[in-house]
């Protein structure tokens, strides 16, 4: 049974987003930073997945479970309490980056700032840059199949 990807395109407005999310005026300024690095290293425009998520790029997954679907390459969403910087930990060779990266959080997939300032900004591009290409060039399905 094939189900398909909550987290879809949406038409809404990435930098109406970043305006209008819940949060503080430095958030959104490290917000706007963000999309800028990131239209810069993948030479693609800003793009809102689902609610809350500004993405960058696509892959294509295919889950063990039949299930499959579109997602951003990389992405990242302004939340009230931290920058959340999705699929940083996945790429090979991600860990020695992550850990000259600087303050910061993560879970399996997620990496959690509070601020730009807390982090080393050419670490975070190398990551970025490193999760890009990880997810537009390489064969993650391997990746994707291990999860439900």
């Amino acid at each position: 049974m094939s189900t398909s990807n909550k987290t879809a395109v949406t038409p809404r407005d990435p930098i109406e987003f970043i305006r209008s999310v819940e949060t503080s005026a430095a958030r959104r300024h490290d917000a706007q930073v963000l999309v800028a690095m990131l239209e810069e290293i993948t030479g693609q425009p800003p793009r809102m997945w689902g609610p809350s998520i500004i993405g960058f790029g696509e892959y294509h997954y295919k889950y063990a479970s039949g299930r499959e679907g579109d997602a951003a390459a990389v992405g990242f969403s302004p939340r009230k309490a931290k920058l959340v910087i999705y699929g940083l930990t996945y790429p090979p060779g991600s860990a020695p980056l992550l850990e000259k990266l600087g303050k910061f959080t993560s879970s399996v997939a997620c990496v959690y700032i509070n601020t730009l300032a807390d982090v080393d900004l050419e670490v975070l591009r190398e990551l970025l840059t490193m999760t890009y290409t990880h997810f537009t060039t390489e064969n993650i399905q391997s990746l994707q199949s291990q999860r439900p």
